[in-house]
């Protein structure tokens, strides 16, 4: 294998850091989003085994603005490495297009992540307030 062929296959691998960026944000959804809204349907008691089987998402609930304010620190981090000035893919054909598939991936990946993050904390934050303001409950 040739160093460009071996260039092309390293930058066709998808980057580690993008599906650290998923799963810190999948981590607010676990811990606030997904207990809530079993509760919500009435389903308290799959909470209550699942928070037996799996003992730290306790740890993620008690400790939900930590794990809020880490997860958005690893998103403003992932924000500025995909989006930076002066950012620009090689210009032999090969690689250039290994670095765009890769970076439509990122981009969809950190965008996936931003919108998990924005439920979650609308969910842990926001709906029980409004609910209680619009006298839903």
């Amino acid at each position: 294998m040739s160093a460009p062929d071996m260039d092309a296959g390293k930058m066709a691998r998808p980057r580690k850091w993008g599906w650290l960026i998923l799963l810190s944000s999948t981590t607010t959804l676990v811990c606030c989003v997904i207990p809530i809204v079993l509760v919500s349907l009435g389903l308290g008691a799959t909470v209550a085994s699942l928070y037996s089987t799996v003992p730290f998402l306790s740890s993620l609930g008690l400790h939900k603005e930590w794990t809020f304010a880490l997860t958005a620190l690893v998103l403003l981090a992932a924000a500025w490495a995909l989006f930076r000035p002066g950012r620009a893919c090689p210009a032999d054909p090969d690689l250039a297009k290994a670095c765009q598939s890769a970076d439509k991936w990122n981009r969809r990946l950190f965008f996936g992540s931003v919108a998990l993050w924005g439920i979650s904390f609308f969910t842990a934050y926001l709906l029980l307030p409004i609910a209680l303001w619009l006298g839903v409950f």
